[in-house]
């Protein structure tokens, strides 16, 4: 009887190991059997194309993806990309974030005993170890370490709570509604989540900053515990890998499924692609790669700027004339349109002959009229999709006529009057 509880004792402690092994190293290691060939999915790529009439879209294995450019955070390509959904470690974008934002990176942390028993992917810390800030920010980035990510928070903010607080300051401060964090390092919590497209614009924005693009741009790296080295290798299976990409995390637990955010730039066009549950190490990594492929492939720059300036001087040239001043000083007005918050938007390539402008404007102006007054709305559409909507403004401002006007016209008039009846 003894004997069989020592067997099951050791069962059970085997069959915990495997779990706890495979759970904590999921953005690590690889089994074989997950490892892809990226060239047999660009030919797959190709070959749809090939076959396909007009422009296809991809199948995605992910339950939600989204595809932005940068310049503009226009969505390119998405699926419930406004859903909740867990996002593992991809959290660690914003804890590393708010970590550079409140930090001195050459401080030394020691590491407490609650992160150095932190469970799920490791740096693989202990108690007593010590570090810098900059060394543990490559250890959560490029580890995925949680052990790293609660040594970070204790250390900015004395606790994992006050820390979440901070990362959701900042979360609100960027506009992300739909976005709550709990923890530093994303394990799985009810109250813990975000979209695919707030991750993008919460990855585009950490992107701006230099410090946290070099780490997550790292494919190698050593840091220094306790002064010894340590060689750490990039979790982001398709950095250095797939033509572009320069960042930025993955992400994975039982209730997240595997996550994967990239960002990739190729010529003038740069992307981030997100993509939350998907099944396997493989799908996410194909489905990230196909929606990559499918953006640079099947999306270019339209001047918006020059179409609306175009269509507004056209505009202006047939109804400026028509345009009445009651009362004014003058009785013609300059008009302009807002300022565009970007000159250039990416268009699919089917739909780059299909904008069309609407101009609605006062035909009956009243006075006095105070430059920037707004008279009216230009409007353009992209295959009835609204992508800019702003104000005709008045370019000068116009007088209202007072006693002295009048008697000025009436002068003008009486002397044009008298000067025909002479000449005649």
């Amino acid at each position: 009887m003894k004997l069989f509880k020592i067997c099951q004792k050791i069962f059970l402690l085997f069959f915990t190991g495997i779990f706890i092994t495979s759970y904590v190293f999921a953005d690590d290691l690889s089994p074989s059997d997950d490892l892809i060939d990226i060239s047999d999915i660009l030919t797959d790529i190709e070959s749809i194309e090939a076959s396909s009439n007009g422009i296809q879209m991809p199948t995605i294995n992910s339950r939600a993806y989204v595809v932005i450019d940068r310049k503009t955070n226009t969505i390119l390509v998405g699926k419930n990309e406004n859903q909740k959904k867990k996002m593992a470690s991809t959290t660690k974008i914003m804890t590393a974030l708010v970590v550079i934002e409140h930090a001195d990176l050459s401080d030394i942390v020691e590491v407490s005993k609650k992160s150095a028993n932190t469970g799920g992917s490791r740096l693989g810390l202990k108690a007593g170890d010590k570090l810098t800030v900059s060394d543990l920010l490559y250890g959560l980035m490029m580890r995925s370490g949680n052990d790293s990510a609660v040594a970070l928070a204790e250390y900015v903010a004395g606790s994992i709570s006050d820390f979440a607080n901070l990362m959701n300051e900042k979360a609100k401060s960027l506009g992300l509604s739909n976005t709550h964090f709990v923890t530093p390092h994303g394990l799985d919590e009810d109250e813990h989540y975000t979209t695919a497209y707030e991750l993008a614009i919460l990855s585009n924005y950490a992107m701006n900053n230099e410090i946290f693009a070099k780490i997550v741009g790292t494919k190698n790296y050593t840091i220094t515990i306790n002064g010894y080295p340590k060689n750490l290798t990039n979790t982001n299976e398709l950095l250095g890998v797939l033509n572009g990409v320069y960042g930025i995390k993955t992400g994975f637990t039982n209730g997240a499924n595997r996550c994967l955010v990239t960002c990739c730039k190729r010529g003038d066009m740069d992307i981030i692609c997100v993509v939350l549950g998907a099944d396997t190490k493989k799908y996410r990594t194909t489905d990230s790669i196909k929606l990559i492929e499918y953006a640079f492939r099947n999306f270019t720059y339209v001047n918006i700027e020059e179409i609306l300036s175009n269509d507004f001087e056209n505009w202006k040239k047939e109804n400026l004339p028509n345009i009445t001043i009651l009362k004014g000083v003058s009785n013609y007005v300059d008009i302009t349109f807002e300022e565009l918050p970007y000159s250039s938007i990416p268009v699919r390539s089917d739909l780059v002959d299909c904008f069309h402008v609407y101009i609605n404007c006062k035909s009956i102006l009243n006075t006095p009229i105070v430059k920037g007054t707004s008279i009216g709305t230009i409007t353009l559409a992209l295959d009835e999709k609204i992508v800019y909507s702003g104000n005709i403004l008045v370019n000068t401002n116009i007088a209202h006529k007072n006693v002295f006007n009048y008697l000025y016209d009436f002068c003008q008039n009486f002397s044009t009057i008298l000067n025909t009846t002479l000449l005649s």
